[in-house]
């Protein structure tokens, strides 16, 4: 996604790793100190989350809350927070998946999840201020984590990550607002 999009464009990267902006997407405050130092950007793409893979049967709560929080309201959150950072008629972008419409077994969280974020945005595109614009690209397993995921994915295609990056590039540059942006 980076080398698609940084010849047009100023790239920042944060990440819970970051040297230059470290965040924790799960924390409100990291996510308006690291949006405070940036300033004012055009667009906002979250590629996070953390969710349970396991199965329902031995699901607890707090294995549940793993993916409500550490996808879910971490994506929320950076939307809700930076829409606040963005120029006018600038973007957000959010990461669901695949799981969002054909579900697979011990991909509960993820399923629910991906699901949660298409109806944040499609209801948050319908109030966005100033010209915003939200999607969420919707991939389906990457062809560059094949190896820890395909085990879980019998019969699957995976797709190649620079076919997933032209879904960010179309959310970035593109005009569409509230779409689910599907990649299989």
């Amino acid at each position: 996604m980076v080398k698609a999009l940084s010849p047009r464009h100023e790239v920042l990267s944060a990440s819970r790793n970051s040297r230059n902006y470290g965040v924790d997407a799960r924390d409100a405050e990291s996510l308006r100190r690291v949006l405070e130092s940036v300033g004012r950007v055009n667009a906002i793409i979250t590629v996070l989350g953390d969710v349970y893979w396991g199965p329902i049967a031995e699901m607890t709560e707090a294995q549940f809350r793993l993916g409500v929080e550490g996808k879910l309201m971490a994506q929320v959150n950076t939307a809700l927070i930076g829409q606040h950072f963005l120029e006018d008629g600038g973007s957000v972008t959010l990461t669901g998946g695949v799981l969002a419409e054909q579900p697979i077994r011990s991909g509960t969280g993820a399923s629910t999840v991906n699901s949660a974020l298409e109806g944040f945005v499609r209801g948050a595109a319908v109030e966005l201020p100033r010209g915003l614009r939200i999607n969420v690209v919707s991939p389906g397993p990457v062809l560059e984590s094949w190896d820890m995921v395909g085990p879980l994915l019998p019969g699957w295609e995976p797709v190649p990550a620079d076919r997933v990056a032209l879904a960010y590039v179309r959310s970035v540059e593109g005009a569409q607002t509230g779409q689910v942006l599907r990649v299989f």
